[in-house]
């Protein structure tokens, strides 16, 4: 049997992404998006089943026997700490591990737009943060989260499954829940937080109609709501969320959203060929009255345009972000023709002719979001003693 701790450090000490286990090949890592085995021996049935318990016990591999599927978090000696699934695949059984930093990183370190930091001082409202699995949303969901913490003396309550970054106190006072041990599901936990007198929530994801219901609910109540959606872009966010309910309820649910919605940030990851590490191209929708009227009248399909032509407030389309960080060096020019929506545009815009207009364009929306910002107010003087006695 492989030491799962000793497996897992070894994945830490080679800065892995994730760890795949299945039968008939040693464990797999995932360093900067390429798949490397490891150094041990080829895994069988009992092996990985072995393993399981020892991260869980036999309760929870009983469970797992029944359910097919099991989510949970493990930690190991040194304080890393990783997200795992296991389930059954061709009749055996298969775990993946994803490694979760002790370190929160700032939206600064991220790489993320100045735009994002100006919605963690949304009052309330919803902001999704969507992408494919992999695409980084809970890690920039929790760099949201502290950037809270660090300024403002809110009560947040989050609801995971399960549980990724430790949030620690500092301005803000933090709750949080695992799904399947704190609270029964999503949906149970959302039905309840409203009575634990939150100023913001965090759902984990809106995977489900009560789970997506309970959470617009909670940001129509004018709290601020923090949510994920497996979905490419804003469009598609849209139209995913409006889809999730019957027919019959579809008018409702868009006016319901077009009221609460203040942003979404719909984002993936390409690897940096400037250094080791990942960086992430993001699409920023805002929601201005024009969204909203689109939204409430089923015009989802407009919203490209509106991210186009509505760059000086902060709002971004993908291909934008790609050919930015093409120019300053942060990723190859094949990954980003390939990756974007139209590479053949995409093409002329990466010529230097191309390169003078972007910049044109990025000067001239600096310049907007700098003059938005410079008549912005300030935090209150009052907010920089921590709640729990830590001075800044």
């Amino acid at each position: 049997m492989i030491d799962v701790k000793e497996m897992l450090a070894e994945a830490i000490k080679h800065k892995a992404s994730d760890v795949h286990v299945n039968i008939e090949m040693p464990p797999i890592m995932r360093i900067n998006t390429n798949l490397a085995p490891m150094d041990l021996p080829v895994m069988d049935e009992k092996g990985i089943m072995l393993m399981l318990e020892a991260m869980v016990g036999p309760d929870k591999v009983a469970k797992f026997l029944e359910k097919r599927d099991l989510d949970f978090s493990t930690t190991i000696d040194d304080g890393s700490r990783f997200r795992v699934n296991a389930r059954f695949q061709r009749e055996s059984p298969a775990i993946s591990f994803r490694v979760i930093s002790n370190n929160i990183p700032s939206l600064e370190e991220l790489h993320l737009p100045q735009i994002v930091n100006d919605l963690v001082d949304l009052p309330r409202g919803l902001i999704l943060v969507t992408g494919h699995t992999g695409s980084g949303k809970s890690t920039s969901l929790a760099s949201m989260i502290g950037a809270i913490n660090k300024k403002y003396k809110k009560r947040i309550i989050t609801l995971e499954d399960p549980i990724e970054y430790a949030l620690e106190n500092d301005q803000c006072m933090i709750e949080q829940r695992e799904v399947g041990s704190d609270c029964m599901d999503f949906a149970s936990g959302l039905k309840h937080v409203l009575r634990q007198d939150p100023d913001i929530i965090m759902v984990g994801e809106m995977r489900d109609l009560e789970t997506t219901s309970s959470t617009i609910t909670g940001a129509e109540t004018g709290h601020l709501v923090f949510s994920t959606l497996h979905t490419i872009n804003a469009s598609q966010t849209v139209e995913r969320i409006i889809d999730i309910y019957p027919a019959a309820q579809q008018n409702q649910i868009r006016a319901m959203l077009a009221n609460t919605l203040q942003a979404v940030i719909s984002q993936t990851l390409f690897k940096r060929i400037d250094e080791p590490g990942m960086i992430p191209c993001t699409e920023i929708l805002l929601c201005n009255s024009a969204v909203r009227n689109c939204i409430r009248e089923g015009r989802s399909f407009e919203l490209p345009n509106i991210i186009e032509t509505s760059k000086q407030i902060g709002m971004q389309m993908m291909d934008h972000s790609i050919a930015d960080n093409y120019f300053k060096g942060y990723i190859d020019r094949e990954e980003a023709v390939v990756r974007s929506s139209n590479p053949s545009k995409m093409e002329k815009v990466l010529t230097k002719e191309g390169k003078a207009t972007h910049q044109s364009a990025v000067v001239a929306t600096a310049s907007a979001t700098s003059s938005k910002a410079t008549a912005k107010q300030e935090p209150a003087k009052s907010e920089k003693s921590g709640l729990f006695g830590k001075k800044k």
